[in-house]
């Protein structure tokens, strides 16, 4: 009988420390999402003009305000509460009551319910936070945070809630999404399209050259991304064990692939590395893997990275071809990635992935004899196509029929720059206005930064 005690006491004991430890990293991975978030505004911020330069980052900061308030209002319950349905949850759960210590679900087993709900915040957060992109230099910043609260509410909690929510059309159907290739990345990608054709193209859009201002930024913000990225999909898992390693394996083989893969792509045209272009393959190599991360041998992670960089490099000029202007590309990175990462995870998802922490077999892709997985991943994908650029369209037509909501900024604005129209504050006051000298006759006049940009390489700019 003592002996009997002993065992079922070390069997709590291990039990107990499994438990801190999938809790420890499932709170470590929430704040490796987190930064995130300001990773998306660095990026996009150097890729815009610098006039417009720090509504960018604070629009992705205002995202996580908006909608940490919303999630704790009713987000999470519409999200992940009981949903009938099988499209929305209730409201069993708005404010969070009665989310504790207890796990939300069988799916969720490894961590308490606060713990789930608090992680799952900032997929939420970061999503509307990549849509608001396509818009950028012309978008109006309290609309867009009010349209995050709204498109957060109507958008991304049913998607997610059909995609991860084990009462949801698609988790029951069978589809696999382990970290947000439909809620987070599909979902603002037509979010993205939508949001640029409703506020309509920038003043000069087609005659002037919208160049980077800062690839600095952009470096920094990729660098931000791709070291979040390891709790985005690595802490997917709620536990720290091999699968999560696994996920963080692929994730990072990925990300380097799409980096180097679109940089080649670059290279054949231009005969040089671009940065900005490398940076932009790294983020596609993630986006592509983020469905399949839980999924997928460590191999499979290449080629991910390689369509992935391939495709989304392409999928760049649909805004030539179709004359839509999608400021920072959106559209070509989350929602052609997104695509591109559940299609390949119908075809490499592997059993043996699965059997790292369940001892039920569970069927694959593709490669595994599943044939029909290809056909759930592609219902999931579509229906979340279809439902997140027809309601995203329908929320911003109304949006800019509503007086003091029109999305748009005015000319005035826009030439001015957003930073100082919206925000009445710079990215950069030392640079606003410089003197510059010609080294041939010594003469020097003050002007506005962006005739800086076109001055030819006899002039030195000095503060």
């Amino acid at each position: 009988m003592a002996d009997n005690t002993t065992i079922a006491d070390l069997k709590t004991a291990i039990a107990a420390a499994t438990r801190t430890g999938n809790v420890a990293w499932t709170l470590t991975s929430t704040a490796l999402v987190f930064i995130m978030v300001p990773g998306v505004g660095y990026f996009y911020s150097g890729m815009a003009r610098s006039k417009n330069a720090l509504s960018l980052i604070m629009l992705s900061m205002l995202s996580v305000a908006v909608v940490s308030f919303q999630w704790w209002l009713w987000g999470y319950s519409l999200t992940f509460g009981h949903a009938p349905s099988h499209f929305i949850g209730n409201l069993d759960h708005a404010f969070l009551l009665g989310v504790g210590d207890a796990p939300q679900s069988d799916l969720t087993a490894n961590v308490p319910g606060l713990v789930y709900a608090i992680y799952q915040c900032m997929f939420a957060a970061i999503t509307p936070a990549l849509a608001i992109g396509s818009a950028a230099e012309r978008g109006r910043i309290v609309p867009a945070a009010v349209f995050i609260f709204i498109w957060s509410t109507i958008v991304y909690d049913p998607i997610a809630c059909w995609t991860w929510n084990s009462e949801g059309w698609a988790a029951v159907l069978g589809t696999l999404d382990f970290a947000g290739g439909t809620p987070v990345h599909i979902a603002s990608g037509t979010a993205a399209l939508a949001y640029c054709i409703i506020v309509g193209k920038r003043h000069g859009h087609g005659t002037d050259e919208f160049k980077p201002h800062n690839i600095a930024n952009v470096v920094l913000g990729a660098v931000f991304l791709w070291f979040g990225w390891f709790g985005f999909n690595g802490g997917s898992e709620l536990a720290a064990n091999t699968r999560a390693a696994t996920a963080c394996v692929v994730t990072n083989l990925a990300a380097a692939v799409g980096g180097l893969t679109w940089a080649l792509m670059d290279y054949r045209l231009e005969k040089k590395i671009s940065a900005l272009g490398f940076c932009s393959g790294v983020v596609a190599g993630l986006v592509a893997i983020t469905p399949g991360s839980g999924f997928v041998e460590c191999w499979a992670g290449a080629i991910y990275g390689i369509l992935a960089g391939i495709l989304c490099n392409l999928a760049v000029k649909l805004k030539h071809v179709f004359n839509f202007d999608d400021a920072l590309d959106v559209f070509a990175v989350h929602a052609v990635g997104g695509l591109i990462g559940n299609i390949l995870t119908g075809i490499f998802a592997s059993k043996k992935i699965f059997a790292l922490d369940s001892p039920v077999e569970k069927l694959g892709g593709w490669i595994d004899g599943n044939w029909v997985q290809m056909g759930y991943q592609l219902a999931n994908s579509v229906a979340a196509i279809a439902y997140s650029f027809v309601i995203t369209y329908l929320i911003l037509w109304i949006m800019d029929k509503i007086p003091g909501l029109s999305l748009r900024a005015d000319i005035e604005s826009e030439t001015k720059g957003l930073d100082e129209a919206e925000l009445g504050e710079l990215a950069y006051y030392h640079v606003d206005r410089l003197v510059t000298v010609n080294t041939r006759t010594g003469e020097t006049k003050t002007v506005k930064e962006e005739t800086i940009h076109q001055q030819n390489d006899t002039n030195v700019s000095i503060v």
